[in-house]
């Protein structure tokens, strides 16, 4: 399960030391008025687990440059840690050994296996971390891409969920119950990297206002960057008609991911297949073209993301029903479908103006 690049932030001022990526920072509009003002940026951007990632600082912040590098040099580590495309990282050793006995892994790392296991029941085995073989049997890990045959795909269900492994939170320990289950953190894997981040920057250098974003689909933005005390304002892209947006979010201390298939796909009997994977069913998820989440941690709005992409509406709604912190931005698949927004303000959300033009008319 991997996500597309959806969200960003709308060029405006080029700043001194800024490097171009696929955002930039946006002041918030007022009711009355679409005008922008001007605002000074330093944007760092670096290859990271196989994206582009940026740390994106006022213009002026102290040692900025400094504060880049020892964010990406965490990235790196922590991609160490999380991937599944490096035999020597710690997932890649738990996939190994699990089925056969407990394995002890890193704090941070349990405390993750932990959040996607709470997710996984919260969101009905929508959102899980176990789809590593199903992944395989499409092709979507290193290929070749392709519907599978039934008993392949059947097979790689029945290694697949979060109910055959046990978390020892007593001993920090993992062990799986089913032989040839895989984790794969790809829908969860990003947000997390940016949490760990954010918190360092805070912990070790006292900074707070500051926006983390890794390949336009993960998002932490924290304090303000200019006396509006919303916050950082992202952009939401529409999927399929370029140039459009969805909306506008304004973000202070809180994450955004985004889930959508539009340019991963399988062409099969006319039909294109994404590359978002149902766990629960072993094919590719209908009926939503792109789920946005907002959520206090990054980690936290990505895995929500897929599963409300994955689950729908009616899932979406019952998540957020029980949990007001929780606000989504659902677009479902169709050429008239309507945006469905939950538990978002409109000092945290608002429509393009093109949409609030036809609301009124």
């Amino acid at each position: 399960m991997y996500r597309r690049e959806f969200i960003h932030l709308r060029q405006l001022a080029q700043a001194a030391g800024q490097i171009p990526g696929p955002f930039s920072w946006l002041p918030a509009i007022s009711d009355e008025s679409e005008s922008d003002s001007d605002v000074a940026l330093i944007r760092l951007a670096r290859r990271c687990m196989a994206t582009t990632f940026e740390v994106v600082l006022p213009y002026g912040t102290p040692r900025a440059v400094e504060i880049g590098q020892a964010a990406f040099a965490q990235l790196d580590t922590l991609e160490a840690q999380l991937t599944v495309y490096r035999d020597m990282s710690d997932v890649c050793h738990l996939n190994r050994i699990a089925p056969y006995q407990p394995v002890v892994v890193e704090e941070g790392l349990f405390g993750l296996l932990q959040l996607a296991e709470s997710i996984s029941a919260r969101t009905q085995g929508a959102f899980d971390i176990t789809a590593g073989t199903l992944i395989k049997a499409w092709g979507f890990f290193r290929g070749p891409r392709g519907v599978p045959v039934e008993a392949d795909r059947l097979r790689a269900l029945e290694h697949t969920g979060m109910h055959h492994v046990e978390l020892d939170a007593e001993k920090g320990s993992v062990r799986f119950h089913r032989p040839g289950l895989e984790l794969n953190l790809g829908s969860i894997g990003k947000g997390y990297a940016i949490d760990r981040v954010a918190a360092s920057l805070r912990a070790d250098r006292g900074l707070s206002t500051v926006l983390l974003q890794g390949g336009s689909s993960s998002v932490y933005a924290g304090g303000c960057p200019t006396s509006d005390r919303r916050g950082w304002a992202v952009d939401l892209r529409h999927p399929w008609q370029p140039g459009q947006h969805l909306g506008r979010f304004w973000l202070r201390d809180r994450g955004l991911g985004t889930s959508a298939a539009t340019f991963q796909y399988i062409e099969h009997d006319g039909r294109k297949l994404g590359h978002v994977l149902d766990p629960r069913t072993g094919w590719p998820a209908s009926g939503i073209a792109s789920a946005s989440v907002v959520a206090p941690t990054a980690a936290e709005a990505d895995a929500l993301s897929t599963a409300f992409f994955v689950g729908g509406v009616e899932l979406a709604r019952a998540v957020c029903s029980d949990r007001p912190e929780i606000g989504a931005v659902l677009l479902p698949e169709g050429d008239n479908a309507e945006t469905v927004v939950l538990n978002l303000s409109r000092a945290t959300y608002s429509l393009p103006a093109a949409a609030r033009a036809c609301a009124n008319q």
